[in-house]
Parts: structure tokens; sequence; C-alpha cells
């Protein structure tokens, strides 16, 4: 059977008079995806925890009670301590391509003595869900075991195969996505793919704005700096102290701003969400787009931590260590410095401005080898399929590409020739992102309304049913 190219589907879909939305999850439906939540929330899922391929298992035996069948349900392993989970629901075009939905289960460590809950207990408090990886991103990959499930349970059968590809070590090496695109490269191949890991819903005065589609996302990159000493007697202090000569030069860096640098999917960014915004925030967005912005503009923008990410490369210090005693000098100080590299920037380039800033008496060494990550821009078709649903779930809401500040999975999909496309959805507020920090918590209608988004955007976007 012949199949249109996507661009011509897609443009059928948006030509054709579509019946009223369901845009609010059924109660049952509301249940289990809670139900889901809970579950993947209490399951520890840290790198040292080791538990994602139990995780993984759990999943597969919530989908294949849900009517997957058990062949089509791959629990794989990377080795005991990394799993991850692909299912596939059969489509009734053999030829078609399918569809890819990705997530990952694994999350950052949590400090219980910093948390006002307990991060690994699942709590509904105040309009809230509470635990770690509840916004990133259990919350994305039980949406994901929920459309699928909810697929099975309704007896749907869609036009092309839906695969949903669930991961153990996205928040560390990356590995168990390489390994899926290159090694399982059958149980993952598909036209596009839709990454829960990436995109939002963006609140302006407590209401949904902005449908932001991810498009493009920075590199990531580690950097170690560390100074060495003989040491000695803490008695006896001298001038060389790696301490002090270490502190010097995260001074430097933390004073450091990277040049301004805008590309395209940026520049649409800002105009568009320019157009949201009122007053100074406005006429800032739309200023500093202009071929030479005025300094004190770029300064305004610099200030707020989620704009400033996107208009520049960002390198941070987030880890240090030092000395081996309380009466010892020190004999080595050491700081991880973690780098955000615009897409397009040479890593050569980073890497020298850091050794520049670290100084001479500093060994700067490259903890990791950076991951290239080509932008993955939405064909119009698609774009207007989201912009249609999202209004229909949010009325007033504008779709709009931009560049995620974060590394993804996604960069392994998007290097391996699958176009990848981040529509997380979950309605939040950008100046209180709290993935990776205390008391990580997702609004509860949020949840809801992302689940129901992607039931309704997988349904369409995979096609009608079959007639009895």
């Amino acid at each position: 059977m012949h199949r249109a190219p996507l661009a011509v589907a897609l443009s059928l879909m948006v030509c054709a008079a579509p019946l009223k939305a369901q845009t609010t999850m059924p109660p049952a439906e509301r249940a289990a995806a809670r139900a889901i939540f809970r579950e993947l929330v209490e399951m520890v899922t840290t790198d040292s925890a080791g538990n994602t391929p139990r995780t993984a298992q759990a999943m597969a035996d919530r989908l294949i009670a849900a009517g997957i069948p058990a062949a089509d349900v791959h629990v794989l392993s990377l080795n005991p301590k990394v799993g991850m989970l692909v299912a596939r629901l059969r489509g009734r075009n053999s030829s078609a391509r399918p569809i890819l939905l990705m997530a990952h289960l694994d999350v950052v460590p949590a400090n219980r003595a910093d948390w006002t809950v307990d991060p690994y207990a699942f709590q509904e408090r105040d309009g809230w869900f509470f635990g770690r990886g509840t916004s990133d991103d259990k919350g994305g990959a039980s949406i994901l075991v929920t459309t699928l499930a909810r697929y099975a349970r309704e007896h749907w059968r869609p036009e092309r195969d839906i695969i949903v590809a669930l991961t153990g070590d996205e928040e560390t090496a990356g590995a168990s996505i390489a390994s899926l695109v290159t090694d399982h490269r059958d149980l993952v191949d598909a036209e596009f793919a839709l990454n829960a890991d990436a995109g939002s819903v963006t609140l302006m005065d407590g209401r949904p704005r902005v449908f932001a589609v991810q498009a493009s996302e920075k590199v990531y990159m580690d950097y170690q700096l560390e100074v060495t000493d003989a040491g000695g007697h803490s008695s006896l202090p001298r001038a060389v102290n790696p301490i002090y000569t270490l502190s010097a030069a995260l001074v430097r860096l933390g004073a450091y701003q990277f040049p301004l640098q805008l590309n395209d999917i940026t520049r649409t960014w800002l105009e568009r969400s320019s157009q949201l915004d009122t007053g100074q925030l406005a006429a800032d967005k739309r200023a500093v787009i202009a071929p030479s912005p005025d300094p004190a503009v770029v300064a305004r923008l610099s200030a707020v931590p989620y704009l400033n990410a996107r208009l520049r490369t960002t390198c941070v210090a987030t880890r240090l260590d030092g000395g081996h005693a309380n009466n010892a000098l020190p004999q080595r100080a050491r700081a991880t410095i973690n780098c955000r590299v615009l897409p397009g920037q040479p890593i050569e380039e980073v890497t020298a401005t850091l050794r520049r800033l670290a100084g001479d008496s500093v060994t700067l060494t490259e903890l990791r080898t950076p991951v290239l990550s080509p932008p993955s821009v939405p064909p119009p078709a698609l774009m207007a399929t989201f912009e249609r649903l999202s209004a229909e779930q949010w009325p007033g809401i504008v779709t709009i590409p931009y560049m995620e500040t974060g590394a993804t999975d996604g960069l392994y999909t998007r290097n391996g020739g699958i176009p990848t496309y981040g529509v997380e959805a979950f309605a939040s507020d950008p100046n209180d992102v709290r993935a990776h920090g205390r008391d990580e918590r997702l609004g509860v209608e949020a949840y809801y309304d992302a689940a129901q988004l992607w039931y309704r955007m997988v349904k369409e976007l995979a096609g009608s049913p079959a007639r009895p």
C-alpha cells in the first residue's frame, strides 16, 4: 500500500474538519495515569540505585496486562544497573514507518535533608504532585505508558506502528539510547520521534500562553579544573595553595559571560514570544534580535536565567573538592564545570575560553566527548497539527519552536537520522523550574492535560482505526 509523504498526510489532517475535541481526561483514565505515575516516582532510579531494569520490567508488565502482545514488549539491559523498555503497538499498514515516543526512567539523586517532603514518596498536595522525577522525566514516561496502554484497552489500531522507548541513563552517560539507535535499530527505527523529555507549555500570569516545541538543543559538555601541590603541615602555610588558586579561577569563570549568539530558532522564539509579553520585556525581546542590540537590552535579558540560557553558551561550576585533612595543606583541589554549548559553536572555542580563564596554574581536562546535535525543525504541516491540537487543549495558546537549554536523548536519535521533536506539554512557570533541584513537583492538572494531549496527538499522527 502506498503511503503519502508525511507533509502531505499531515496537510490532509489539517484541512479535514475535526470532530469536537475531548480535552478532558476521563476519570477512569486519570486514575490509571496517576497509578502509573506513582509507581514510577516511588521506584528509586538514580544511577547508584541501579533500579532501571526493574522499573522497565514493571512498565512492561503493565503494557502486557493492558493487551500489548508480550512479543512486542522488550526489556533490555546494558548492564545490571541500566535497563530500558521498547514496546510496540502494531498498525494496519506494515509499510508505513512508525512513530517513536521517547522518555527516560532514571533521575538525578535527591538529598532527603534538603527537601521538605520525602523525594521518593509520591505526594499530592495543594494541586501539585511532589517527588523526584515528577517533571524530569517520570511524568513523561508515565504518560507514554498510559497512552499506549489506553490504546490497547480500547482495542484501537493505528495506521502505522507506535513505538515507546524508555531509557535508563539519560541523566548520566546516555548509553542506553545510543545502544537502541545503533545496536537495536530495528526496534526503534521510525519516520520521526516525539520526545516527552523536552518542550513545554509556558505559563504567563498563571495561564498557558506558549506551547514550546523543541526543535534544537544545546550540547552537553563537562570539564575538570585541577590544581596540585606537594602539600605539608597546616601550621606552615605558603603563598601557593591549590584551594586559593582554584578559587580564583572559579571567580573569573563566574564573572565571565560568553558572547550573545542567536540562531534562527532562538530568533523566531524571541520574536513570536514577544507578542505575548508586555512593557519592557516585550520591547527587549524585539530589540535583542536586531543586528547590533543595545548592551543594556542584552544585560536586562541576561539577568533572567531562562532567557540568558537561550542567548549564549553557558558554563557553571557544579562540583568542588579540595584537601585531604583538616590539619594538612591541600595537595589537590578540583572543580567540575558543566557547559551547555550552543549548537553550531565549535567546542574548541569553549575549551580555549576556559583554558584562558583558568590560568596557567590550573589543569583543564575534558571529561567527555561532546555529541553534537543537529536541529530538527518541524515541517510546516506538522507544526500546524501541533498548533491546532494545543489550541483545542488550551484556547488562545501560541505554538513556537524553540531551543532546549538542556540536553536530552533526542541528540542521539537526531544524529541517528530520526528527526526528533520535543512536545512534553507540561504547563509550568519558567521562573520556577525544579527539575534536578529541591522539592521537584508537577501540577496535577498540568499532568492530566498533557496526558490527554498526548493521547489525541499520537492518535492523529498515527492514523485512524480500521473499520470493523
